[in-house]
């Protein structure tokens, strides 16, 4: 097997989001706007995103640093990319859909895409202050 032919870790998802095995491992929620009355505030975002913990740590996701990039549209569509700890985590096939339920709970959200990626690879380097002290990591 040559470098060409090595699956991304998507294509070993227990529920695999594309029948295409090189395709990124993407969930969606919601619906997407065609104008909102509203616009969201990203703090919106990050305090729903403060409300998932990782099953195996007493820290949520956002201070793990496990959230790497939050984009929002004028439409209030939302994409989100994601890391977990380890690419083998248990809930690797779960996590990124129960971010996207609890974003889609914001009023006024449009769609939202949690797309879980593995590069860069999760560090403890990302996690914040607050975590790195309740874990108590320094």
């Amino acid at each position: 097997m040559n470098s060409d032919d090595k699956l991304p870790f998507s294509a070993f998802m227990p529920y695999p989001s594309s029948s295409d095995p090189h395709a990124p491992f993407i969930v969606t929620a919601g619906k997407k706007n065609n104008r909102s009355t509203r616009l969201i505030d990203t703090s919106e975002i990050v305090e729903s995103l403060k409300t998932i913990h990782d099953p195996e740590l007493p820290v949520n996701i956002y201070d793990l640093g496990l959230i790497y990039d939050i984009r929002l549209n004028d439409n209030n569509d939302l994409k989100i990319k994601m890391s977990l700890t380890a690419p083998g985590c248990p809930v690797a096939g779960e996590m990124p859909g129960q971010v996207a339920n609890i974003l889609a709970k914001i009023p006024n959200v449009g769609l939202i895409e949690v797309e879980l990626v593995w590069e860069p690879a999760w560090t403890k380097d990302r996690m914040s202050d607050d975590a790195k002290l309740a874990l108590d990591i320094y």
